[in-house]
């Protein structure tokens, strides 16, 4: 069963790795970052919501103590994670924004040496520090390239954002909730937070102006959305929280990927360098916890 859910979070990242495919065509049509989240949650609620109510009403059921815990995924994690995330990819490349989003592990592995007591080895520290040197070299400090600091902040946002979702929906599973329930709720509360903050009458205009648009947004939250939250959290569900975090870093070779071979982004030599690194981080990390479980 752990093999199985290792690939359902790795499939999971693969899916959320094609993220700016969707945003890049979608804000190339005139919307904001809050507009496309607004449509991407919205369109995962919907197809969770319908599932269940077609296969699994009962799932709809959850204690009003418990709220915060949704409240936690959806606008804690998700509605920051996704503002930030889709930010920093139209003010960076895909590939930087991507690694940016993947310090996410190391804030779950410190956040959880504060919350659940776990300790912070000669190990964790040494990828802490790679994962650092990563960023620094991905940013373009002295290169002549920097990275607007603007774009770091809101790429780093997007890392702890991402990472919260680790921590409160493992609270929401110790609490006796499956995947669907989680998602469900989890998109409920993000819809609900990004509302007032949207331009529904903009954003009315501009996906009348272009019938194909509708086809772009149901599919950025279908695929992004509903399919990818639905095979992390599962995963979640069967293992560690850490461990779901390091292994959805095939999100951002996904997405550098995507951006080299769709947009014909370069990556510089120290950018590259700054992706090996990060990714070194999370690979030390990685197999810190494959040996803690074998």
């Amino acid at each position: 069963m752990k093999k199985l859910a290792t690939l359902s979070v790795l499939a999971a990242g693969a899916l959320w790795g094609l993220m700016g495919l969707f945003v890049r065509r979608l804000s190339a049509a005139g919307l904001t970052s809050l507009e496309i989240t607004q449509l991407r949650i919205t369109g995962g609620l919907f197809f969770t919501g319908l599932y269940l109510l077609l296969f699994r009403r009962a799932l709809f059921r959850v204690r009003l103590r418990d709220l915060w815990c949704f409240a936690g995924t959806g606008i804690g994690s998700l509605l920051f994670f996704s503002y930030c995330y889709f930010r920093t990819i139209l003010l960076t490349s895909l590939s930087t924004a991507g690694v940016l989003l993947y310090t996410a592990p190391v804030f779950v592995m410190l956040m959880s040496a504060v919350f659940f007591r776990e300790k912070l080895t000669a190990r964790t520290l040494a990828a802490l520090a790679m994962a650092v040197a990563g960023c620094v070299l991905v940013s373009g400090v002295g290169t002549g390239e920097p990275l607007p600091a603007r774009g770091l902040l809101l790429g780093l946002g997007s890392g702890l954002g991402y990472a919260l979702y680790s921590i409160y929906g493992r609270c929401a599973i110790n609490r006796g909730y499956g995947s669907l329930t989680i998602t469900f709720y989890t998109f409920a509360f993000c819809a609900a937070g990004c509302a007032p903050l949207c331009g529904w009458g903009r954003l009315a205009s501009v996906m009348a102006s272009d019938a194909s648009l509708w086809l772009w947004a149901l599919s950025l939250s279908f695929v992004t959305g509903f399919a990818a939250y639905l095979l992390y959290t599962w995963g979640l569900e069967r293992i560690e929280s850490s461990r779901a975090s390091i292994l959805a870093s095939v999100e951002p070779v996904v997405g550098t990927l995507v951006g080299i071979f769709v947009y014909g982004e370069a990556l510089r030599p120290a950018a590259a360098a700054g992706v090996a690194l990060v990714l070194g981080a999370v690979a030390v990390l990685s197999a810190r916890k494959s040996v803690n479980n074998s």
